[in-house]
């Protein structure tokens, strides 16, 4: 069976096409789940205008596919909540030269309900 570290590394190698940092980084993933071999990914876009959405999911069930325990996986985009920069992590910051926030209510890693 997989495990959610798998799953978020895996989720290291997926890119928004647009922007040269992964989606875990970016904070795009807001939810994973693992069901007996069905993992369930819930995550959003930058913007709701993106057109590059369905190719990022498809890109993410592919590569969790490879997993051999995994089934099937179920890749949902949602706008709630919407995304904000202030959901990357410091190193996407950095790297998108938006430095790292130095408040005490900085989101250093994308929040999960499982975390």
């Amino acid at each position: 069976m997989s495990n959610k570290k798998e799953i978020i590394e895996i989720l290291k190698e997926c890119y928004d096409p647009e922007i040269p940092i992964d989606l875990w980084n970016l904070g795009l993933i807001y939810d994973i789940n693992i069901n007996k071999g069905k993992v369930g990914i819930s995550m959003s876009l930058t913007t709701p205008g993106c057109s590059m959405g369905q190719q990022m999911a498809k890109d993410i069930e592919e590569k969790i596919l490879i997993i051999q325990s995994v089934e099937s996986v179920d890749v949902k985009i949602t706008f709630e909540p919407a995304w904000k920069p202030e959901m990357m992590t410091d190193y996407a910051r950095n790297k998108l030269g938006f430095g790292v926030k130095k408040t005490e209510n900085h989101i250093s890693e994308p929040k999960l309900e499982w975390e």
